[in-house]
């Protein structure tokens, strides 16, 4: 006999696999793909159960489930070492998929263009993280440098850090990137501070700094910008 609609339409809630087939993935909730990751549950957890789960320990938010670190998703009943890889390996390959809207090789044209590249990156780390863009004369980006982790300071970030690798590739010039988790993006004393120690640095060994981008939840800040109109004042 077949299945009345009721039953269909629960057996569709309870197969993500099949929902996705008829809806695509787009139109799942984020339990249903937190369950397609999971792919089979363990220890008498269902995947759906697990991807709820996973879910609650997140607060249901999408942004605080993408902050998680492996010890806190282990902790989750039902998820394993493996689970847990596959989630944080799926969270990073969204990250990078929203920063591929500006690849590296495109020309940064202003602080946007820095935020467009970095911002799906950093904007959900739960601690500072201080990198640095290196530059071509086309204002192209050539590599990528990870300078720290860590509550930015001034006497932390040595310059060599950044202009070593700057001079081995024959860097133009440098901008420089960090996150602050609190989500508020406004430059504080000691972000200035690093700006114009790396800035002094700079101009000593001929790569300027051209920028130093402060990255917040969904807005960002630029110092270049914010001494330019104190400039003009």
């Amino acid at each position: 006999m077949p299945d009345s609609p009721t039953l269909g339409t629960q057996v569709s809630k309870d197969r993500p696999r099949e929902r996705l087939r008829s809806v695509g993935a787009a139109n799942l909730a984020l339990g249903e793909l937190l369950a397609l990751i999971v792919g089979s549950g363990s220890g008498g957890h269902s995947a759906a159960r697990v991807g709820q789960r996973i879910l609650a320990a997140a607060d249901g938010s999408l942004a605080r489930l993408a902050s998680l670190d492996i010890a806190t998703l282990e902790g989750v009943p039902g998820v394993g070492v493996a689970t847990a890889a596959r989630v944080l390996a799926a969270l990073e390959l969204g990250r990078r998929a929203a920063a591929a809207t500006v690849e590296i090789g495109d020309p940064i044209r202003g602080p946007a263009d820095v935020f467009a590249l970095m911002g799906p990156r950093l904007r959900d780390r739960v601690q500072e993280e201080f990198h640095a863009l290196l530059l071509n004369s086309r204002h192209r980006v050539i590599r990528e440098v990870f300078v720290t982790r860590g509550l930015l300071d001034s006497s932390l970030i040595h310059p060599r850090e950044v202009f070593r690798p700057a001079v081995t590739e024959g860097a133009a010039s440098v901008i420089l990137v960090h996150n602050h988790p609190s989500g508020d993006p406004t430059p504080s004393a000691e972000d200035r501070a690093v700006t114009r120690q790396l800035g002094d640095a700079g101009r000593a060994v001929g790569i300027p700094v051209l920028d130093h981008v402060v990255v917040g939840a969904g807005a960002y800040a630029s110092l270049a910008e914010e001494l330019d109109r104190g400039a003009r004042r």
